[in-house]
């Protein structure tokens, strides 16, 4: 999966795995690909604490194909409104593909890359984005951590300088990259007995400290921590769950970056403390 499904929305999509098994000389031979994808209405797009959908509904889903071998390819999109806008329409796009491999008993490590994609928009605010990570289970719960690196890239860059950039929308330095370093932290506990799985997420993100091509940026304020507490309920195929999730970026600190940083309805801040629901189901 990639590492937007882990910090955006910090787990509220599930997956359930579907397997083709042919018939060959009156045997069944498992396939060595498995097929999984997952749809999920959310009452907010939260990407790394930040609301991609101007705090309000997203519909989002994602299909990723699986070798036995432990490579893997998929993608996941989104609607996408206000700050996590890039013009075109108004969707974002995420391809990626990696390897993951058991490497040591219940310990696994998963390499690979994500290509973030806003069908429409501008070309330069596509971006790369790799990332490493790893998992296991202690107890009766599960942990990961990862780490993703951006490479200096134009849509990472800082693009707007002074007032009068942001004001005129006029660029101080356009074509200018930046990188971007996200680390963060998932765990999770099943509730034994019952359908009720808690989740937590921690994650710190450090990149360009302002707005970038068509006004937006990964890190906003150069720096920042998000958390996620919530709970998942699982009613057979499909799962409800609610998440409060939070930043550590002040008023003061994003008060330079508005409008764009902002929601459009009412201009309150779109990386405060929120409560998101979702409904998901997996095939």
């Amino acid at each position: 999966m990639n590492s937007r499904l882990f910090a955006g929305v910090a787990g509220l999509a599930a997956a359930f795995a579907a397997t083709t098994t042919p018939a060959m000389a009156q045997e069944e031979v498992p396939s060595e690909f498995t097929v999984a994808g997952t749809v999920a209405l959310v009452s907010d797009y939260r990407f790394r604490g930040v609301s991609q959908s101007d705090k309000e509904l997203a519909v989002q889903g994602g299909v990723s194909v699986t070798h036995a071998s432990g490579f893997y390819v998929g993608t996941w999109a989104s609607n996408l409104s206000g700050w996590g806008t890039f013009g075109g329409s108004n969707t974002e796009l995420d391809i990626y593909g990696g390897f993951a491999t058991e490497v040591t008993s219940g310990v696994t490590l998963d390499a690979g890359l994500t290509w973030y994609m806003y069908p429409g928009g501008s070309d330069i605010t596509d971006f790369a984005e790799p990332y490493v990570k790893l998992s296991g289970e202690v107890g009766p719960g599960k942990l990961l951590v990862g780490v993703a690196y951006a490479p200096k890239q134009e849509a990472l860059g800082r693009w707007y300088l002074s007032a009068d950039s942001y004001a005129t929308g006029i660029p101080d330095a356009p074509g200018a990259k930046s990188d971007n370093l996200y680390i963060w932290g998932d765990a999770s506990a099943s509730i034994p007995t019952t359908p009720v799985t808690l989740k937590a997420h921690l994650g710190y993100s450090n990149g360009n400290s302002g707005l970038g091509p068509n006004g937006t940026s990964v890190a906003p304020t150069g720096s920042y921590m998000d958390w996620m507490l919530g709970a998942d309920v699982a009613v057979g195929p499909v799962t409800l769950g609610v998440a409060y999730i939070d930043t550590d970026i002040t008023k003061s600190e994003s008060a330079y970056l508005k409008p764009n940083f902002a929601s459009s309805k009412n201009g309150s801040q779109i990386s405060g403390s929120t409560v998101v629901f979702s409904l998901s189901a997996g095939f």
